[in-house]
């Protein structure tokens, strides 16, 4: 066997920058990936390479399974640990996952595997009561959703990383390709944005130089209700919002996590079936205060539709008509607000931010 003992990366040995991490950009991952698009076989597009399948950057496969009217549909995410409550990062992570087949409008999740890695870092004991209560809060988000949790094995990694597998067999009208989008349609959301600020800036509490830069702002009992919103928000499902695009004629839909409104606007508009289209966004309802604490504190990318978001809500397209209904609907239902934030005009397949967009403080009641 060949001796795979390697020394300590550095990048500057492979002509590097110093600073350079295996993180990615959104756009310089989305080339990466395109490998994946190309057409390797059946040519009769009758197998998994068929029209009925989605494009790099909205997350779920969609498979036709093979001398039947089923399709395999199915995703899989994971991330770093961001509330310190561990049954409550087990309910985030649940709906961080689902959420991918919510977005098109899947509503029956048949399997949910969890994913965990546990820090070689923490204890014998640390791991006897974390794991536990990150199973248990993944479950519980899995029991509203009706579905079972399975769980192969729990490895050690140097950090702890959750996430999850969700798959669902559907027939074609059991879900919704998000490519149909049309001019004249708004652009809804439904869930707030800020929940990674609101996640990083609550820690900035116990680090005395970095509250002084906001503690003249914002009261901690503030930055406690605002990492409160964001938790409630981030463990909410995006269940009832996927039954009612079935109900409200959706368009499209994805949803918004790591590259932002804006960024995944841009995902969304390349992949629809007219390419002649633009996607306005020209309101960003943030969690209460989460703008203000995002300016002290130089986060310039929520008010730019850039600041990554874990969990967050659907964004979709319908008419305007049925969007008012829809946002109705879902706060009669949830008694939370979903919003309409932009709009879908003629362009050349491309997502903007306004000028300047309208800034709306969402107050979260769950």
């Amino acid at each position: 066997m060949a001796n795979l003992k390697r020394k300590e990366f550095n990048p500057v040995d492979y002509g590097l920058q110093p600073l350079f991490r295996c993180k990615v950009p959104q756009s310089i991952l989305n080339n990466l990936l395109e490998e994946f698009q190309k057409n390797d076989g059946d040519k009769d597009d009758t197998g998994c390479n068929s029209s009925s399948k989605i494009g790099i950057g909205l997350d779920s496969a969609v498979i036709p399974i093979k001398d039947t009217k089923f399709f395999l549909l199915q995703t899989c995410d994971y991330f770093y640990p961001i509330v310190d409550d561990p049954f409550m990062m087990g309910r985030i992570t649940c709906a961080n996952v689902v959420s991918d087949l919510f977005a098109m409008g899947v509503v029956k999740i048949d399997s949910l595997q969890i994913l965990l890695k546990n820090s070689t870092e923490m204890n014998k004991d640390e791991i006897n009561v974390i794991t536990p209560l990150i199973i248990n809060g993944f479950k519980f988000a899995a029991s509203e959703i009706g579905c079972k949790v399975h769980i192969s094995t729990v490895i050690e990694n140097p950090w702890c990383t959750i996430g999850g597998v969700a798959t669902s067999v559907c027939l074609s009208n059991e879900f919704i390709m998000p490519t149909n989008a049309q001019v004249g349609d708004v652009i809804i959301l439904t869930k707030a944005l800020g929940t990674q600020i609101a996640c990083s800036v609550h820690h900035w509490i116990d680090v005395p130089d970095k509250w002084s830069k906001i503690k003249d702002i914002i009261k901690k009992e503030e930055l406690d209700k605002l990492l409160q919103q964001a938790i409630n928000s981030m463990s909410r499902l995006n269940m009832v919002a996927a039954n009612l695009m079935h109900k409200y004629d959706a368009h499209s839909c994805t949803d918004v996590t790591g590259f932002g409104i804006l960024g995944h606007a841009q995902n969304l508009v390349k992949f629809q079936t007219n390419k002649n289209l633009k996607f306005i966004i020209d309101k960003l309802p943030v969690f209460q205060n989460a703008n203000i604490i995002a300016k002290a504190c130089n986060m310039s990318k929520l008010e730019k539709g850039i600041s990554p978001e874990t969990s967050g809500g659907l964004l979709i397209t319908m008419n305007e008509e049925n969007a008012k209904l829809f946002c109705k609907e879902i706060e009669t239902i949830e008694k939370e607000k979903a919003w309409i934030v932009g709009r879908v005009v003629e362009g050349s397949g491309t997502a903007e931010l306004s000028t300047a967009p309208e800034i709306i403080q969402a107050i979260i009641n769950s």
